[in-house]
């Protein structure tokens, strides 16, 4: 949702006369040179938004409050853990870990107590995976059914009506009364049985068997009831049978307002699940729901609730739901939702918000959540998000109010907000002062600085962004802003390895656009066609220069700058990349490559390829479905289905489709599947033999060197957990001699294992020497060096990839064999303030254990279960700790 929410100075008037086509003319393909006007335009066109003040839940000790939510799910009531997980999603989303959200939601849905979290959650959680369709197909086509998160039986699930045995009223003597009645409406009388109406409901039986004059009478005007004489009919019929059987939406209707206005429960519950069973689409839904929570009835009104939740995000277009849902009582929400309002309003609200945050829909969700939050943490989520979407909508005032309720409940991140608004108000100076004493009266972080950076100029303001990456060396601002400043300075080199800091390790879309900026400022066009196409591969409709320019565009324009590369040309170029470990590089000569006549599956699979190793799995998804999309065959179709269904976690039928396409034709890809497949998915240590033979089987078959070499590397690392190490020897090798890179690794540990550590680290050096991205390479040599070398190796490790926790748990390892016990809790801390990693928490819990903090190393052992509940020796620990608590 980040990308929802840019700053304020977005809308600085002197971007809009940027105009790319301005300083991209061509004649005849010859480059016009930069005017000094063009200069300017350029210079304004490297300035760099402020950061956005992200809508999420963003506590200052997330490992308290996940701590926290794990110790309250172990002694709650089984009616309080769906709201305790919904807290969790919500940590988890502030610290952007997909997977972890997702399994939150899991959790929630799994552990529902109600029928109405069932159907919230399992419409969140479908709504999640509203583009995995075609997975479904695939699990449905090897036999498995896929239909987890289906309609409920909403009728089923909830208790029907059960009728007393007395209505607790006085009655005269039933036998002085006529045993049967009618009941006039109109011109028509409907003969019925006294007393069966009368088990209808307390009125009734008051009415015909009570003190009233009714009870004697032996016929009664009900003309002014709006009753039909059809209607009272199926009623009298009810009485006595207790059903209702072929009876029309209307009819039912009407029966449902009288059964409410004379209290007959059991009649009315009969309606509410009959309606409820006849809604079949959105429509029939729009009709009911009003009617449902005018008159009770709750199976009726969660069902069309359901109709519109399991067609999110299509349904909240449609203005007639939005009103229904959005115009809520708490009477009504009760009726509809039971205890689950919260939860609906916060899907409603992410969904609205998704579409579009600034809308009238967004803000009439957001009210309800407001409304329907009950603890604090809640109202947090609340107040804070709505806040975002008035500041949005520049209604400051309303924004600094909901702003301020979140920060007086907790929320220190809401402090953006407030600093925010003071600034636009002119007091930047009260701004500077409000983060500086929130700076000093918590923990630190970086989001703190980073945002004190905005309020002061010069080097205080080049300190505070240091500061920000010293602590979140994720946040993307900082380098693009020290970037753009030393591109303004004219330090070009400067600029780009700022830049380039962040994109080795997180391809930011936005740091990706600045750097594609830089080498237009460069009139380097070859290098900025690279980014252009490397960001639209990431995001298709990418739109540039704040939005106001298609990438697409952009790129069209640079073409006439470039070299234009043969086919021919594009192999190599795509074999340099490949072999010097050019991740972007690579999905630029792929993306050029697909405007040709080249077979486009074997070329959208490369880029998932390269999507995965770049950690973008939604667009490597993508890319293998467009794999799927154009493929030439059926055992190439066969393959690519394979791998979607490996990739998301369904390991045995991908290795299904791999031998549904060998037994259609023995090909490279679909061996190297069914032994990536069948590695994965066996235990057992003697698979490794038939792993083996299948590699042999894809080497011997037609292919590309690109993925010979990463055969060959692949049969070396199963000979090498063999102990056959001359041939996984040979096999790296051979892939080195056909430019698999990454082969340097392999071949270096055969090196260990035959105890010359001094090759091993020869070995990675070239392999550092040759990659564009060796933080790993890094990494893997400072396992072969002395202590001191480690040390320099890790810490360049965390320079190029802040990310990777190995550095951060050896640092900290070797501290605390020195007895530097808080320099080492230290060291595991300031990663773990970005990085919600379980081996982090592990190894912080075991260290607090060690010096005898039990209370630090139970909130730790609790936070690393929150990030994964079946950890064996994280369990272990913390029942180890918890017996110890006093």
């Amino acid at each position: 949702m980040r990308t929802f929410f840019p700053s304020e100075s977005c809308k600085e008037t002197h971007l809009k006369s940027i105009n790319p086509q301005s300083w991209l003319q061509v004649e005849r393909g010859k480059l016009a040179k930069i005017s000094s006007e063009s200069a300017s335009s350029i210079d304004s066109l490297i300035k760099v938004p402020e950061p956005p003040i992200l809508p999420f839940f963003k506590p200052v000790d997330y490992v308290q409050v996940l701590a926290k939510i794990h110790e309250e799910l172990e002694s709650c009531s089984p009616q309080e853990r769906s709201n305790l997980y919904l807290l969790q999603f919500q940590v988890f989303k502030g610290l952007g870990e997909v997977k972890l959200m997702r399994r939150s939601l899991r959790a929630a849905w799994s552990k529902a107590s109600t029928v109405y979290e069932k159907l919230v959650f399992g419409a969140w959680l479908k709504y999640e995976k509203q583009d995995e369709e075609l997975i479904s197909d695939l699990l449905s086509s090897c036999g498995k059914c896929a239909k987890e998160f289906g309609a409920i039986d909403i009728a089923s699930e909830m208790p029907a009506y059960k009728k007393l045995s007395s209505h607790g009223v006085i009655t005269t003597n039933e036998d002085s009364c006529p045993r049967t009645v009618s009941f006039r409406i109109a011109d028509e009388k409907i003969a019925c049985d006294r007393q069966k109406i009368a088990s209808l409901s307390a009125p009734f039986h008051t009415m015909l068997n009570g003190c009233f004059t009714e009870s004697f009478c032996e016929e009664i005007d009900l003309s002014e009831n709006n009753i039909s004489p059809l209607a009272m009919r199926l009623i009298n019929e009810f009485s006595s049978t207790g059903l209702l059987n072929e009876v029309s939406p209307d009819l039912l209707l009407e029966i449902l307002v009288f059964a409410n206005k004379f209290c007959c429960e059991s009649l009315k519950d009969a309606c509410d699940r009959k309606l409820a069973s006849l809604i079949s689409c959105r429509q029939d839904a729009l009709e009911l729901l009003e009617c449902a929570l005018e008159e009770n009835s709750p199976v009726l009104a969660a069902s069309c609730l359901q109709v519109f939740l399991r067609e999110l995000p299509d349904s909240l277009k449609d203005s007639q739901v939005v009103e229904l849902l959005s115009n809520t009582t708490r009477q009504q929400r009760s009726i509809m939702i039971g205890p689950a309002s919260f939860s609906l309003y916060c899907l409603l609200s992410e969904v609205s918000m998704n579409l579009d945050p600034r809308s009238d829909e967004s803000v009439r969700f957001l009210r309800t959540l407001v409304d329907s939050a009950e603890t604090s943490q809640q109202k947090m989520v609340a107040y804070h998000r709505l806040g975002c979407v008035k500041f949005l909508r520049e209604e400051l005032d309303e924004a600094e109010q909901l702003f301020e309720a979140a920060f007086n409940l907790g929320h220190t991140y809401s402090v953006i907000g407030l600093a925010r608004l003071g600034q636009i108000r002119g007091h930047k100076r009260w701004a500077y002062e409000k983060l500086g004493s929130v700076i000093s009266s918590s923990i630190p972080l970086g989001w703190m600085y980073q945002e004190s950076s905005l309020y002061c100029e010069g080097e205080k303001r080049w300190d505070d962004l240091e500061k920000a990456t010293e602590l979140d060396p994720t946040l993307t601002y900082p380098y693009m802003y020290r970037a753009a400043s030393l591109m303004r300075k004219q330090n070009a080199q400067a600029a780009l390895s700022e830049i380039n800091r962040i994109l080795g390790f997180k391809l930011a879309l936005e740091c990706l656009e600045l750097r594609f900026c830089f080498y237009l400022a460069l009139e380097d066009y070859q290098l900025a066609i690279c980014d252009i196409q490397a960001i639209l591969t990431l995001c298709p409709d990418y739109r540039v220069f704040e939005g106001r320019v298609a990438a697409s565009q952009l790129r069209t324009l640079l073409r006439e700058h470039v070299e234009n590369w043969t086919e021919a040309d594009c192999w190599l170029q795509l074999y340099d990349r490949w072999s010097s470990v050019d991740d972007i590089g690579s999905l630029s000569v792929i993306y050029q490559m697909l405007e040709s006549d080249a077979a486009k599956g074997v070329l959208y699979f490369r880029q998932s390829l390269l999507l995965l190793r770049l950690n973008c799995p939604d667009a490597a998804m993508r890319s293998l479905q467009l794999a799927r999309q154009h493929s030439s065959s059926e055992h190439e179709r066969l393959v690519y289905e394979g791998w979607i269904l490996y990739d998301t976690g369904h390991c045995e039928e991908g290795l299904q489709k791999a031998e549904e396409s060998i037994s259609i034709k023995r090909s490279f890809e679909a061996f190297f599947l069914k032994a990536y497949a069948l590695a994965d998915s066996s235990l057992d240590a003697s698979c490794s033999s038939t792993v083996i033979s299948l590699l042999e089987d894809a080497l011997r078959c037609p292919s590309d060197r690109l993925r010979k070499g990463q055969a060959l590397n692949n049969l070396g690392s199963v000979y090498v957990d063999c102990g056959k190490l001359d041939a996984a020897a040979d096999c790296y090798i051979n892939a080195l001699k056909i430019r698999h890179t990454r082969a340097h690794q392999g071949l270096a540990r055969v090196h260990f294992l035959r105890n010359d550590k001094v090759a091993a680290y020869d070995e990675m050096t070239k392999l550092i020497e040759k990659a564009k991205n060796n933080a790993s390479a890094y990494e893997k040599r400072s396992e072969y060096c002395d202590r001191d070398r480690t040390k320099a190796d890790l810490e360049m490790v965390t320079r190029l990839d802040p990310l990777r926790v190995y550095p951060y748990r050896y640092r900290a390892a070797v501290l605390m064999d020195n007895h530097k016990d808080k320099e080492a809790i230290e060291e595991l801390s300031r990663a773990i303030a970005f990085k919600a990693d379980l081996h982090l928490l592990h190894l912080r819990a075991a260290f607090h254990e060690h010096i005898g903090d039990v209370m630090g190393a139970l909130r730790d052992c609790r936070a690393a279960l929150s990030v994964d509940p079946k950890h064996q020796e994280m369990l272990e620990l913390h029942s180890r700790v918890n017996s110890q608590e006093p």
